[in-house]
């Protein structure tokens, strides 16, 4: 079976329409000052036809304007201020303006500059025909379609571009692969690009908190939905069902502006990232930054960069972007604070990769091996007598600047059972040794420098796709762990990038639950079906050379 023959479930609708402020589509026009909205225009996408609804908001002119398309299970009827829905995502009021709807670009903004906006809702979803599928071959192809629509209006100047965050980023990547003739340029602006390693299963472990939620935000139909909570549990490995929702992205030629952020880890981060490396467009550049998602995104400065990006590809216009850095990073120091480090590809060039090794007799992580074999062990559940973690620390003697993917190579054992889930994390401290926080999930403030999970019975490593800095687990078959037998675990710890001050210190912590907890929904990444009993050890030194495996930029000395 391939991936573009697998066989979908379906299920009746989570949710209606009407439940959620909808209304069955009728085509009207609304005008305001320089602008028309046309609402509710019906699109046949589908193999048999099959229509969809959109608003297009367009300049009120005979000039031509540029489409970019959105594309949203989130619903188009539906202005969505993520500033008022998510009070602490950083969106200020005034950067969004009453016709916004949920991660899609501000047609108030970009109507008067020669756009028009093209918000879609995907097959399935409201009022849409056909069947709702998510992350797959089939909606893609509808949205070549409607590519190929916006393409050829009389209104339209016929080089098409998309924008949009999370989900309208995800269905970037997938239509990008195919191509469509009138596609000139995408923002990829956070998304997942591999549904089961990012989103679904992180390190083999199954995501408990946001997987299941937003089957209930993409579930509002009148036809039926893809059963994802059906197909989830079908499918425990990396099979052709979960093929069929990655991203084939080194089909993907045309031009992009990729923008991922070290604060999104365990939603976003690794896919964006990965979707820039290993696309096969010439012209792309990069931009990671260290931000809230959402309040980055509609920034001004952001916008007009994406302006400049979207001008040159679909108006011709020559915006000096031949000029930026192909890849921009931001260096965190603190919350907000941060400085821009530059490079012609990612991961940097200019890395060095290191190894901090493990100490467990004293806790500690240096840059010298380890003679030594010596076990610290905590509580795999986190809820008995013995410590529900370990920790492993290194103050740095001199400014270190740590940037990229982090490999936490961990020999560990169990006392029972025959597997176990290990959570790690990464923090910065001061000199002091308090906890320096970063913005994480769009929402929170005191953030992890990063973090990785890993079910040891998914420990066996896909060699092709494994480089020395990135584990990439095959997730092909269990290998269980016997009581007591130390195994060695190739943890991915996800992107980032944090400066170090000489005296600031680097904390590792490994233990059997979740590190960062917020309440629900709003955690992203949640995994409380454990496998988990007894004591957990994490072995050091010798024959157990644990260690982390960091990315080191040289010239960490503060620019002048």
């Amino acid at each position: 079976m391939t991936p573009d023959d697998v066989d979908l479930l379906f299920r009746a609708p989570r949710s209606t329409p009407e439940s959620r402020a909808g209304r069955p589509p009728q085509y009207r026009q609304e005008h305001r000052p320089g602008m028309v909205i046309e609402r509710d225009v019906a699109v046949p996408v589908g193999p048999s036809g099959e229509r969809i609804y959109v608003d297009v908001y367009r300049p009120d002119t005979d000039v031509p304007a540029a489409p970019l398309i959105s594309w949203s299970p989130y619903g188009k009827h539906n202005p969505a201020p993520i500033g008022v829905i998510y009070p602490a995502a950083g969106v200020l009021p005034e950067h969004t303006g009453e016709l916004t709807t949920f991660e899609a670009p501000d047609p108030e903004y970009w109507v008067p500059h020669g756009y028009a906006i093209v918000i879609a809702d995907i097959p399935g979803t409201w009022y849409c025909e056909g069947p709702a599928t998510y992350c797959s071959p089939q909606e893609a192809q509808a949205f070549a379609n409607l590519v190929e629509w916006a393409g050829t209006q009389p209104w339209s100047a016929g080089k098409v571009g998309l924008s949009g965050v999370s989900y309208l980023t995800v269905s970037q990547w997938r239509v990008a692969e195919l191509d469509p003739p009138h596609l000139a340029a995408i923002n990829p602006w956070e998304g997942w690009s591999d549904t089961y390693r990012e989103v679904a299963r992180h390190g083999g472990v199954p995501e408990t908190s946001f997987w299941p939620y937003i089957w209930e935000r993409w579930g509002a139909s009148v036809t039926e939905i893809e059963d994802l909570e059906a197909e989830t549990a079908a499918h425990p490995f990396y099979d052709a069902f979960w093929q069929s929702k990655s991203a084939r992205l080194e089909e993907i030629r045309v031009p992009a502006f990729v923008v991922a952020s070290w604060s999104d880890q365990g939603l976003h981060t690794r896919g964006t990232l990965e979707g820039f490396r290993r696309m096969s467009s010439s012209q792309k550049w990069l931009d990671v930054h260290g931000r809230k998602k959402w309040a980055y995104y509609y920034e001004p400065e952001q916008v007009e960069r994406q302006r400049a990006f979207f001008d040159h590809f679909l108006l011709g216009k020559d915006t000096g972007i031949q000029d930026w850095p192909r890849v921009r990073v931001e260096v965190r120091n603190s919350y907000y604070d941060g400085e821009h480090r530059t490079a012609t590809q990612w991961p940097l060039e200019a890395v060095q990769y290191r190894k901090l090794h493990l100490r467990s007799g004293d806790g500690s992580l240096g840059w010298s091996p380890v003679e030594s074999e010596e076990s610290v062990g905590y509580d795999g559940l986190g809820s008995g007598l013995n410590p529900h973690r370990a920790t492993f620390e290194i103050a740095f003697t001199e400014p270190v600047e740590l940037v990229g993917h982090i490999t936490a190579a961990l020999h560990v054992s169990a006392s029972e059972g025959d597997d176990m889930d290990v959570f790690v994390a990464l923090f910065k401290l001061d000199t002091e040794g308090r906890p320096v926080g970063f913005p994480y999930y769009a929402q929170f403030e005191d953030g992890p420098v990063a973090v990785g999970w890993q079910r040891a019975s998914h420990r066996e490593l896909d060699e092709e796709r494994s480089t020395e800095y990135l584990p990439v687990l095959a997730h092909q078959r269990e290998l269980p762990v016997r009581p007591d037998e130390v195994v060695r675990l190739d943890i991915e710890v996800l992107p980032s990038g944090t400066r170090f001050e000489a005296g600031e210190r680097l904390l590792l912590v490994v233990q059997g639950s979740d590190v960062m907890r917020y309440p629900k929904p709003l955690t992203y990444a949640r995994h409380e079906d454990t496998v988990n009993r007894g004591t957990h050890r994490v072995h050091t030194g010798g024959r157990y050379d644990s260690h982390l495996l960091v990315p080191v930029l040289p010239g960490s000395e503060r620019p002048a």
